[in-house]
C-alpha cells in the first residue's frame, strides 16, 4: 500500500515513518509539511492512503482534505495529537471524506507501541475497505411476538459512512420536532468518536440525540445512534441490541447488519436512508427493507462525498428514490406525516 504522510513536525513525521516501517507491505511515497502541499502532491501521485494531520500552516487538514476528495479523491485517515482537543474538526474533516481518526505515535511516549498498533490497526481496515473485502451479513432466522407496544411509533433508519457527519446534521435539521417517529443511525466511525459526534450533532439540531444502548426502546421524537465497535440490531422484541456477530463482517457497526435486523423484527413500515460511504454496506439490507415496503432512500451522487454505499443500493434496486442530501428530510418527513394521516 502506498502512503502519504502530511504533517508540519518532524517528530511526528519520523514517528510514523518508524511505525510503518514495521509492515513491510506499506511504503511512505511522499511526505507534505502542510495541507497545500498535499494536495500537489496527490496530483502527482495519489497514494492509496493519506495520514493527515489536522492543525497545520498554510492550509489545514480539513480544507486539504476537502480539496483532495474534490480533484483526486482517495482514503484519508486522520492522524493528530490533538483528537481529543479539537473534536469539531475531526469530524468537519470526516464530513469532507476523512474514513477514520487515531491519535499520532510519539517518540519517547511510553504508549508508543500501543498507539502504533492501532495506527496499524486502522490502516488494515481501511485496507480491507478499499480491497472490497465484504461478506454478506447474518441474518436472524426467526421473528418471536413482539414484547414493546409500538402502535402509532414510525421508524426512520439511516445508514453512512465516509461524509457522513454534515450529511446527517443537514437531514436531521429538516426533521419537525413532532415527528411520528423514531430516528436510528448508524455511522461508520470508532467508539472512542462517536459520543463526541453525538453531542456535536445534538448541539446542532433541535431533536434530541443520544447514544442508543443496549435494551433501548424506540421513541418517537428522539434520534439514537450506535455507539460501540459491535453491531447494532433491532431484537424480536423490538428493544435495541448489541451483538458481536457476525464477527467477519469488515464494517463494525454494520449498516447491513442493522438494516436486515429491522427487516426481520419490526412488524411494521418505516423509512430508511442510505448516505454517502466507501464501500457496499447498507445496500443489501436496503434491498430487504425495501421488499417490505418500506419508503427507501439512496442519497445522489452529485451531494455524496463518496458515492459508493447509495451507488451500490442504486444498482440493486434497492432505493424508491435517488435524491440529493438537500431534499432527504423534507422526503422523510412528507411521507411520514402522509401516513399518519391516511391512519387517521
Amino acid at each position: 500500500m502506498n502512503i502519504g504522510i502530511v504533517n508540519d513536525l518532524e517528530i511526528c513525521i519520523e514517528s510514523l515513518q518508524q511505525v510503518l516501517a514495521s509492515a513491510p507491505e506499506y511504503r511512505v511515497v511522499w511526505v507534505a509539511r502542510n495541507g497545500q502541499e498535499a494536495v500537489d502532491c496527490c496530483k502527482n501521485l495519489t497514494p492509496d492512503l493519506i495520514l493527515m494531520d489536522l492543525i497545520m500552516p498554510v492550509m489545514n487538514g480539513v480544507e486539504a482534505t476537502r480539496k483532495i476528495m474534490q480533484s483526486t479523491p482517495c482514503p484519508i485517515l486522520i492522524v493528530t495529537s490533538t483528537v481529543s482537543g479539537n473534536s469539531a474538526k475531526v469530524f468537519e474533516t470526516m464530513s469532507a471524506g476523512a474514513l477514520d481518526a487515531v491519535a499520532t505515535p510519539v517518540i519517547g511516549k511510553n504508549d508508543k507501541t500501543d498507539i502504533g498498533k492501532e495506527l496499524l490497526r486502522k490502516i488494515h481496515r481501511i485496507g480491507q475497505l478499499t480491497g472490497s473485502l465484504h461478506k454478506k451479513p447474518a441474518i436472524p432466522r426467526s421473528i418471536a411476538k413482539p414484547k414493546v407496544q409500538i402502535d402509532g411509533i414510525d421508524l426512520v433508519v439511516l445508514g453512512c459512512s465516509t461524509g457522513g457527519p454534515n450529511i446527517l446534521v443537514e437531514i436531521l435539521s429538516a426533521l419537525p420536532e413532532n415527528i411520528p417517529a423514531s430516528i436510528i443511525i448508524v455511522q461508520h466511525m470508532d467508539q472512542q468518536f462517536t459520543p463526541g459526534l453525538v453531542q456535536w450533532i445534538d448541539s446542532k439540531i433541535k431533536l434530541p440525540v443520544s447514544i442508543a444502548r443496549h435494551g433501548d426502546i424506540p421513541e418517537p421524537g428522539k434520534v439514537l445512534m450506535a455507539c460501540t465497535d459491535d453491531h447494532l440490531i433491532m431484537t424480536s422484541t423490538l428493544t435495541l441490541a448489541y451483538t458481536k456477530e457476525p464477527k467477519e463482517n469488515f464494517y463494525h457497526p454494520s449498516v447491513d447488519v442493522f438494516f436486515s435486523s429491522i427487516a426481520q423484527s419490526w412488524p411494521g413500515e418505516g423509512v430508511a436512508a442510505l448516505l454517502t460511504g466507501m464501500g457496499r454496506d447498507g445496500a443489501e439490507g436496503l434491498l430487504a427493507l425495501h421488499n417490505r415496503n418500506w419508503y427507501t432512500i439512496a442519497q445522489d451522487r452529485d451531494s455524496s462525498v463518496v458515492y459508493g454505499m447509495p451507488k451500490a443500493a442504486a444498482e440493486l434496486g434497492a432505493a424508491t428514490d435517488i435524491l440529493p442530501a438537500n431534499k432527504i428530510g423534507t422526503a422523510i418527513s412528507k411521507h411520514l406525516f402522509a401516513k399518519q394521516s391516511k391512519k387517521q
